[in-house]
């Protein structure tokens, strides 16, 4: 069974992995695998895995808004990640968490950021890459 309904999908796997391109782009001098880690395991994603409409259709500006509002997050300084490796961790994320019904922080605590940097390249295919990686 999958997490929720499949109408959510297409928009909360596009909506993620923009809104991980869009602080990898808007903030170069901060750390953008802090800011997946901390979002990964928020209360902002958890209520996305329960399927809560009034965020799992917000845009990735209005997503960044609720998460900085609702979780006091504040940005890091750091590196950020470049191309389009964040926007496909985001998808990547969203898919998966979606396709085994996992809550998204056991999935980021078990397939981390670095496992995306190292394994991204050989995995672009969305669906066949969440299959590949399998069940954790």
């Amino acid at each position: 069974m999958r997490a929720y309904s499949d109408v959510y999908l297409g928009d909360v796997v596009e909506n993620q992995g923009k809104l991980f391109d869009y602080v990898a782009n808007t903030y170069p001098d901060k750390d953008t695998e802090d800011f997946i880690n901390a979002y990964m395991t928020s209360k902002t994603r958890q209520s996305i895995d329960q399927a809560k409409a009034y965020v799992n259709t917000m845009d990735a500006k209005e997503l960044w808004e609720y998460f900085k509002e609702t979780e006091h997050y504040s940005l890091k300084q750091g590196k950020a990640m470049e191309g389009f490796i964040p926007n496909w961790i985001g998808e990547f994320y969203a898919y998966y968490q979606w396709y085994y019904n996992i809550p998204s922080a056991e999935v980021n605590q078990k397939v981390n950021v670095d496992f995306f940097k190292k394994a991204y390249y050989g995995l672009h295919d969305l669906d066949l890459a969440v299959q590949k990686v399998g069940e954790i």
